[in-house]
């Protein structure tokens, strides 16, 4: 299987977007997760093959997951970003498993390279 590829990240100032995107479509299940350094990892938005999304409380409103088939592209558009969603920033493929939430990393079984995603004041 080809790695999942991320890219997209870069430098924004508070208050401004950013569009991530990844090399992946298609899949049971997709996601995005981020860990700010020195934390731990965190789900931040996923989209299974139904087309429901879930999103963790922080980016809510201000996240989109989508995906388009033809460019075989995940996305993660990112408004309004501010200080606390500097962190580097994985997409990941797998599928839903009974007991375990759809943002919770045990879901997932292929992971992508991080892109960094820092956002300035």
């Amino acid at each position: 299987q080809a790695q999942l590829v991320a890219s997209g990240g870069g430098s924004v100032q508070a208050g401004g977007s950013l569009r991530l995107s990844c090399a992946a479509s298609g899949y049971s299940l997709m996601g995005w997760f981020r860990q700010p350094l020195g934390k731990e990892r965190e789900g931040v938005a996923s989209l299974a093959c139904d087309g429901s999304t879930a999103y963790a409380d922080s980016v809510k409103g201000r996240f989109t997951i989508s995906q388009d088939i033809r460019e075989n592209t995940l996305y993660l558009e990112m408004n309004n970003l501010n200080l606390e969603d500097t962190a580097m920033y994985y997409c990941a493929t797998g599928f839903t498993r009974m007991g375990y939430g759809r943002l919770d990393e045990r879901n997932f079984q292929r992971w992508g390279q991080g892109t960094q995603v820092t956002v300035t004041s």
